[in-house]
């Protein structure tokens, strides 16, 4: 805890070196009567002097959020001896916004009787963030000195990014053997009809198609598709980003990310994500409320590392990419290192879908006609990049952070449809 001492303290003293000084020079003693007074102030300012004993503490509603809410929040203050005056102010982020004007604020505490500060947070973009610290300002009954104390706290709070809809999801080639939403291209017991075969024995009855039998003039049966779950990993490109004032790609593919998992989720697919760059990060495939936040909490914590060494799909980890799973790549498709995983993944027989997150409007043509010359050749490099991946059967769909994703998603699926199989 810091003393600081008042302007006043300061004051009272010169007024005492002055009475006394003039009590000298005018050999008049009743000069140093006038005087007394603020020397005997400044005598029980310094028995006073003791730093008082306080405690704070900051409280959340809860420990995550979505982007747009309001939480609420609590800053409590304890002492151990009375207080005429305290001065709170709580430290949060330059994301997080206080509503109304509460902070600082000031306080009279009676000991063991804590005063609370009802907060009220806005969370208005995603990240993790550290809530910083409290800061006290207490001054003695004289107001001659001052404590200040800087109090740690320890809560964090997630802001999650608010999932954008989505009417349709990327399908897998290959579904897996548990129960989901998703129709397998194999026929068993499910919902979507698949085809008309004979009647054999064993056959349930409620599986005849009478129409087709009284045409044919004998018992066939329907084939449905069974509904199965997928395994999907969800491959983020964190090797660079570009960015411009509050606008980046890697902001952008990380909301992307975090929205397809969501959906993913929501259709009981299991989820992993191997997020690679100058650092690799990876989750295991999973699923449930528990997965999802496993996913979100690890896409909070993404940033661009810098490094030199290269990287590829051999770095991956086995376990995290299932057989039969359904590769989707958030990129932005600038750092040659994402795109040799890319190729390497499918020349390996993975499928692969990208998602590119566009930077064409980050990015800006210099004032010179060779920086607008250099400008071109990049676009039509990138368009060269897309041509490639459509020639292997990757699906590429474009997408800038000001426009829904949705149908970029739609791009994806609709390519797939008529794109050569993977071979296995």
């Amino acid at each position: 805890m810091k003393r600081r001492a008042s302007p006043r303290l300061a004051a009272y003293g010169f007024l005492c070196a002055l009475g006394l000084v003039g009590a000298l020079a005018a050999r008049r003693p009743e000069i140093v009567a006038l005087a007394a007074p603020f020397a005997l102030v400044l005598g029980l300012a310094t028995l006073a002097d003791r730093p008082p004993r306080l405690r704070a503490s900051l409280t959340l509603e809860r420990e995550r959020a979505l982007e747009g809410e309001v939480l609420d929040a609590t800053l409590a203050v304890r002492t151990f001896e009375p207080i005429a005056r305290v001065e709170v102010y709580a430290v949060v982020p330059p994301a997080i916004s206080v509503v109304g004007d509460v902070l600082p604020a000031s306080l009279h505490l009676v000991p063991d009787e804590p005063e609370e500060v009802p907060l009220r947070l806005a969370c208005p973009s995603w990240g993790s963030y550290h809530l910083g610290d409290v800061r006290l300002r207490a001054a003695d009954s004289l107001a001659l000195f001052s404590w200040e104390q800087r109090v740690g706290t320890m809560e964090r709070l997630r802001v999650y990014p608010r999932p954008e809809t989505l009417r349709r999801l990327v399908s897998p080639l290959s579904t897996q053997a548990a129960i989901g939403s998703e129709v397998a291209r194999t026929k068993g017991d499910g919902l979507e009809f698949a085809d008309l075969r004979p009647f054999v024995p064993g056959d349930r009855v409620r599986a005849v198609n009478w129409r087709a039998s009284a045409r044919r003039a004998d018992l066939v049966v329907n084939e449905r598709h069974p509904e199965r779950n997928a395994d999907v990993v969800l491959f983020l490109d964190t090797f660079v980003d570009a960015r411009r004032l509050d606008a980046g790609v890697l902001d952008r593919a990380v909301r992307a990310t975090a929205t397809l998992a969501t959906h993913y989720l929501e259709r009981r697919d299991r989820v992993a994500l191997v997020a690679l760059g100058g650092t690799l990060r990876w989750l295991e495939p999973g699923g449930g409320l528990v997965q999802r936040y496993r996913l979100v909490d690890a896409l909070l914590e993404t940033e661009v590392v810098f490094t030199y060494a290269w990287k590829d799909a051999s770095v991956i980890p086995a376990r995290t990419l299932p057989p039969r799973a359904l590769v989707v790549a958030v990129t932005p498709l600038l750092d040659p290192r994402g795109l040799a995983a890319l190729f390497d993944l499918r020349a390996r027989g993975r499928d692969v879908a990208v998602l590119e997150v566009s930077p064409l409007d980050i990015v800006e043509p210099g004032p010179t006609e060779d920086d607008r010359l250099a400008y071109r050749l990049w676009r039509l490099q990138r368009e060269e990049l897309v041509s490639r991946f459509t020639r292997i059967g990757v699906a590429v769909g474009r997408w800038q952070g000001d426009e829904p994703l949705g149908p970029r998603i739609e791009e994806v699926t609709a390519f797939r449809r008529h794109a050569a199989p993977v071979r296995r």
